[in-house]
């Protein structure tokens, strides 16, 4: 008998599918950064890069936590994304990018207030994302009405 409570995105699929497919998608988020920057310039390749990470994050979110509803991966992300960009007024970003590749990736080195516009576009567009998933997952409320 089919439950009337309302299943969770993540409940019902076997978190290591749920991984797997985080996994996937954080990968092929990374090679839609690259791709955009071999192709793009200017603010299309800065402002897509941006919403880009907050969707990598939220990938790496939901593979960390694959029970997670798709609202609170995308607020998460959206809040991980803006703490590293209100980090950069600090400066400690800048001092360690100098110093590594790596943390000039993630971390970034200037403020810029519009990408935090652009961080919301990546939450947004990945919680849209997971949504559809989820209501589309066999055994979700969405199957049963």
């Amino acid at each position: 008998m089919a439950s009337t409570s309302r299943i969770r995105p993540g409940v019902g699929d076997h978190p290591a599918r749920t991984r797997l497919v985080a996994a996937v998608a954080a990968a092929a988020t990374v090679g839609a950064a690259l791709g955009l920057r071999s192709v793009a310039t200017g603010d299309v390749a800065k402002y897509g890069g941006d919403a880009l990470y907050t969707v990598l994050v939220l990938a790496l979110v939901v593979l960390v936590a694959p029970r997670v509803t798709p609202l609170k991966a995308a607020a998460v992300a959206l809040a991980v994304s803006w703490g590293v960009e209100f980090l950069q007024l600090s400066g400690v970003p800048a001092e360690l990018s100098r110093h590594s590749t790596a943390a000039r990736l993630v971390l970034g080195s200037t403020f810029n207030a519009p990408d935090l516009f652009w961080y919301a576009v990546g939450a947004a567009a990945g919680w849209s994302v997971l949504s559809l998933r989820a209501t589309r997952r066999p055994g979700s409320t969405a199957d049963r009405s």
